[in-house]
């Protein structure tokens, strides 16, 4: 039996009488799997139907037109893209090689074009369609951002989600939104790739990075094929995963690779029917995957977290009192300066992150709880894991415990050398322990592998490292959460966009100066115009 698309699964938890809305045979089609509020109960969507829904799979002329034209007009508003001002520079193939098509591989080209960088070039590992995480790992129902956050549209509202949903389903179903849906929104990242005209190389991926004078040269694998090009500018926007890949706790290392997933890689959960799961970890995401075990028939699901409570996003009637911020926190308009705090304010703000216990969305904490063969362990840190040879034996507060799977909800690792194609130039860049000294009481070796990035998130060289190609590398991936105070490359992180845009295209522009040729116009005396317009109202003195 073949495997389900992301979208087949998540149509499978569906009621076969739900409406549905308006199919999706191109970039201008609508979405399915439109949801609602948050989730309980063995019905686990609640399905909106807007004014112009038709039926699965069936087309909307009206909403196509009415997309389609307001496309058309947004791209006209905004006028024509810059022309290419970037200077070549020796035999570079590429101003800017961007690693991830995801959200913000998108948008940064995007954002590139409408400044006038050219060659501009995107590559990633996947599969067309599969860029990203929104129809892979990503298992949640609904994003975890409020639906009117800005997205990849670069400041112009016309081409963001909003325009976008509300142009073929009204601002009624808008309204009704509790948040975007997971491939909703995958559909509109679809859709905006095609209208910003970025194009993408598929299953290319970068093996290694070979410094080259003022360049980089980049060795590739293509659809298995090897080939070396060189770009000026390198970007990593390569996701949650690019710069160390999923954390598995050293307790789990020894299991064998049928007995263990991890949350943040691929998995047919369906794999999982009739078995029983055991899920360390109490984040969103590890709630997310036990949920679709249970929704694709685990016979009983385990949670476990060290901690003594769950910390669920209530609302605003049922949340506790919390304690008062700095005055300097909690003002997401500012969130692009926080790069500018000192760096012990940096570094605090990175063990307030680790230290408190994670916020799960609503929606999919009742997701989970609303199974009955969903059990919830707290207090309840893993002592020792075995392998029986078919069951994962777990040792917890000294009585043990049989699972058939675990499934490690336990976030992601952040370690540089853990990434093969930085292997040539690792031992150059600069990282937080290099840099910063924490005081007593607050030393984290975690926090200290972090990069410590300029401001434009390039990588800075160790201290006497002869490495200043450093500086044409910039890590938009979550390495750079420490330095800029956001989950960089989650939606969140768009407001650095411009950030990283402007400091790519600073670079570009200084170093395309010609001063010579600068010296010569300013002294070639000017040659003056023919008279004719003028010459009849000349009047002498």
């Amino acid at each position: 039996m073949p495997e389900k698309s992301a979208r087949e699964q998540d149509a499978d938890t569906l009621s076969s009488d739900t409406p549905r809305p308006i199919g999706r045979r191109d970039f201008f089609r609508g979405v399915t799997g439109v949801t609602l509020g948050s989730l309980g109960g063995t019905a686990l969507l609640t399905q909106l139907q807007p004014a112009r829904a038709l039926a699965a799979d069936s087309e909307s002329p009206l909403a196509t037109t009415d997309l389609a034209s307001q496309t058309q007009r947004a791209l006209r508003w905004a006028g024509p893209d810059p022309a290419d001002w970037v200077r070549p520079r020796g035999a570079a193939d590429h101003n800017v090689v961007i690693v991830g098509a995801g959200q913000s591989g998108l948008a940064i080209a995007y954002g590139l074009k409408r400044k006038g960088v050219g060659r501009v070039d995107l590559i990633d590992r996947a599969d067309p369609g599969q860029a990203g995480i929104w129809r892979t790992v990503a298992r949640m129902h609904q994003l975890r951002t409020p639906k009117t956050i800005a997205g990849p549209e670069q400041g112009n509202p016309a081409l963001g989600f909003r325009a976008w949903y509300e142009t073929q389903y009204g601002a009624a179903a808008f309204d009704k939104l509790d948040r975007i849906p997971r491939l909703v929104w995958a559909d509109y990242l679809d859709w905006f790739q095609q209208v910003s005209g970025a194009k993408v190389r598929y299953r290319t991926r970068l093996v290694e990075i070979e410094p080259a004078g003022d360049l980089l040269r980049l060795h590739l694998e293509s659809d298995g094929a090897q080939r070396t090009e060189t770009t000026r500018k390198l970007v990593f926007a390569n996701g949650y995963a690019g710069a160390g890949g999923p954390n598995v706790p050293a307790i789990l290392r020894t299991l064998p690779a049928q007995a263990l997933t991890h949350s943040a890689t691929p998995f047919d959960y369906r794999t999982l029917s009739g078995k029983v799961v055991g899920v360390l970890g109490a984040g969103a995401s590890a709630f997310d995957a036990a949920a679709t075990a249970l929704e694709n028939g685990a016979k009983e699901v385990h949670l476990f977290s060290r901690r003594s409570f769950v910390d669920y996003q209530a609302p605003a009637s049922r949340a506790p009192v919390a304690a008062t911020p700095a005055p300097d926190r909690g003002f997401s308009s500012v969130n692009e300066l926080l790069y500018e705090l000192p760096d012990p304010v940096r570094w605090r703000n990175h063990l307030q992150r680790r230290r408190r216990v994670a916020s799960v969305p609503l929606d999919s904490l009742e997701r989970a709880v609303a199974f009955k063969n969903f059990h919830l362990h707290l207090d309840s840190g893993w002592e020792q894991v075995a392998w029986s040879g078919k069951k994962v034996v777990v040792t917890v507060a000294g009585k043990t415990q049989r699972f058939d799977h675990v499934i490690a909800g336990t976030g992601y690792d952040i370690d540089l050398s853990a990434q093969p194609e930085l292997a040539r130039i690792v031992q150059s860049i600069s990282l937080w322990r290099d840099r910063f000294e924490p005081g007593a009481g607050e030393e984290d070796a975690g926090g200290g592998r972090y990069p410590y990035l300029g401001a434009g998130f390039e990588f800075l060289p160790r201290q006497g490292a002869d490495a200043n190609y450093l500086r044409n590398i910039h890590c938009f991936n979550l390495a750079a959460q420490l330095s800029f105070g956001v989950p960089v490359g989650d939606v969140p992180s768009v407001v650095d966009h411009p950030r990283l845009i402007s400091a790519i295209a600073r670079d570009l522009f200084v170093e395309g100066v010609d001063v010579a040729a600068h010296q010569r116009f300013i002294n070639t005396p000017q040659t003056p115009p023919d008279p004719a317009p003028y010459q009849a109202a000349v009047r002498r003195a």
